[in-house]
């Protein structure tokens, strides 16, 4: 493969015109083409980006690898055909609207020697990539995250848990590197409000809450360690470690008050846009014919917990015990 990439973009909605965007400002990547159902926005979004709109056929002729944004229902017959012309593939999350879609996606994938990596772009957080080695010999008692916000003005979106919820779940599969032995989940809001409770093996508690109808945007994950408490701000990229909690009382205008002091720690944060990052390793997997950052596999775990968690919810507050 030559130095250069010849990529493009598939479905060219909110998401989709952002990877041209940044597909546009890479170094050593050409850009050649969009396209989307809607060919006024194709032409649109070529236009902004200096590329052409083109169709799907033409544009896999054209490619070395494309990123695929289109409604969840339509990937599996995107991703097969950009598999089946010989193009690397990004696909944004979930994978497929079907574990055994996923499955398939990913063995045709496997056999035909392409990249198919999973565009969860949490893991691209900077303030993700920071959490791994904050953790590092530390032992995780608790993680909880909360994924909230407003509904989304958008057509073609997928429930709570597939949409959003589904972040959290790659996020803590990554940085716990095993699977909860057991799931209980509950629903609200007509789907647009859910919480799950999992058990994972060394006795780690993990509380998960994703909503589309509270008035503010919240994007944390909080981790609770016996050496030291962990807060990750999405939203600001950053990271706060809290040790060493002292209770004391003090004197106060002869008058005895409590009070905790600890000791707040903020690591350096390499600033950077996670949708960059995320497209960066999918281009230098495609140039090395490595393993991408984040699997066929990796999508397709997520989104069997996600599958379990909405059918959990949608059924009330049940318990899922992990088959041996």
């Amino acid at each position: 493969m030559s130095e250069t990439l010849r990529v493009g973009v598939v479905g060219v909605g909110s998401m989709g015109e952002n990877h041209a965007r940044v597909y546009s400002e890479l170094r050593d990547v050409e850009l050649v083409g969009v396209t989307d159902l809607d060919q006024g926005q194709a032409r649109r979004v070529a236009e902004t980006y200096g590329t052409e709109s083109r169709s799907l056929s033409g544009l896999l002729a054209a490619c070395d690898g494309v990123s695929v944004a289109v409604p969840t229902a339509a990937h599996h017959g995107t991703v097969t055909s950009c598999l089946d012309a010989g193009v690397h593939v990004l696909v944004e999350k979930p994978i497929a609207d079907s574990v055994e879609a996923g499955r398939e996606l990913a063995a045709r994938a496997r056999e035909a020697g392409l990249v198919l990596q999973v565009g969860h772009v949490e893991r691209f957080n900077p303030a993700v990539e920071a959490l791994g080695s904050v953790l590092e010999g530390l032992e995780v008692i608790a993680v909880e995250a909360e994924r909230l916000g407003p509904p989304v003005d958008r057509s073609g979106t997928d429930g709570v848990v597939l949409d959003l919820m589904i972040h959290d779940l790659d996020v803590v599969r990554s940085i716990l590197g095993t699977e909860p032995e057991s799931i209980g989940a509950m629903g609200a809001g007509d789907g647009a409000y859910a919480t799950a409770r999992m058990a994972f093996p060394d006795e780690v508690i993990v509380s998960l809450t994703a909503s589309r109808i509270t008035q503010k945007k919240v994007r944390r994950l909080t981790v609770t360690a016996r050496e030291c408490l962990v807060e990750v701000d999405y939203l600001t990229q950053s990271v706060r470690i809290h040790r060493n909690s002292y209770p004391e009382y003090v004197a106060d205008d002869g008058r005895s008050r409590y009070r905790h002091e600890s000791v707040v720690e903020r690591p350096r944060v390499e600033a950077g846009e996670p949708l960059r990052r995320e497209l960066e390793g999918f281009l230098d997997a495609c140039r090395n014919g490595t393993e991408p950052p984040v699997t066929a596999e990796d999508g397709i775990r997520a989104l069997e917990l996600a599958v379990r968690i909405d059918r959990l919810a949608a059924a009330g507050d049940r318990i899922e015990v992990r088959a041996e």
